[in-house]
């Protein structure tokens, strides 16, 4: 990570970040973690929710908390798990919604589809300890990802934001909320799915929205 290896218009947006000293002290335990056990998502994969959607490229920002910390299932950008592996609870709930949102039955697992059409699925901590939910948490990604939607907020018009759950809600203080479209709900784990993210309507909002702004809808399917 010395070198960080993230796509160029992200690099040049997030300079002054690499040059602090939390990136540093951030560097070395991510990489003793590595070098020591089983981590996840694999090192080349830290920065794919980065590489996958550019800055300018950014429509919609959907916010996770942290990698998934099973084998076979990061894969560097929230909620997605790689084809031929069970869908995560949460992911299970996404596709029921999405279904009874916009009538969408989605069976793919991996949203690299939806990342390339400018939906960014930034977890707030970029790397796992395997078997340890947030075991990388309070190590200097919160810093890292907020001044990224920090500078998305600042610098870019009329994007959406949806923040599942009071962790991703937390996060709304960083958005200028005159700018942009903020849509919130209950985290679609099972745990709280049914306490209002069913029914929230997330992606026929954002999709109008976009639509309003001029902006070509995400194709959800």
């Amino acid at each position: 990570m010395a070198d960080v290896r993230i796509e160029a218009s992200w690099k040049r947006e997030l300079q002054d970040q690499f040059e602090q000293p939390y990136w540093e002290n951030l560097t070395a335990f991510v990489r003793n973690e590595y070098a020591s056990g089983r981590c996840f998502p694999q090192g080349r994969d830290i920065f794919r929710a980065f590489d996958l959607t550019p800055f300018d490229d950014v429509k919609v920002v959907i916010l996770g908390q942290d990698p998934y910390h099973t084998p076979g299932a990061a894969m560097g950008f929230c909620f997605s798990v790689p084809e031929g592996n069970r869908p995560q609870p949460s992911l299970q709930n996404i596709f029921q919604e999405l279904a009874d949102d916009i009538g969408v039955m989605r069976t793919r697992t991996d949203l690299s589809d939806w990342a390339q059409q400018g939906v960014f699925l930034l977890n707030a901590v970029l790397t796992v300890r395997a078997h340890t939910a947030g075991s990388h948490a309070g190590k200097g990604w919160e810093q890292f990802t907020d001044s990224a939607i920090r500078k998305l907020s600042q610098e870019r018009d009329n994007l959406v934001f949806i923040l599942w759950g009071s962790y991703a809600m937390k996060k709304r203080e960083l958005i200028d909320a005159r700018r942009h479209l903020i849509i919130t709900s209950p985290h679609p784990s099972p745990l709280s799915a049914h306490r209002g993210f069913f029914g929230s309507k997330p992606f026929s909002r954002a999709n109008a929205y976009l639509e309003a702004k001029g902006k070509t809808p995400i194709v959800w399917a």
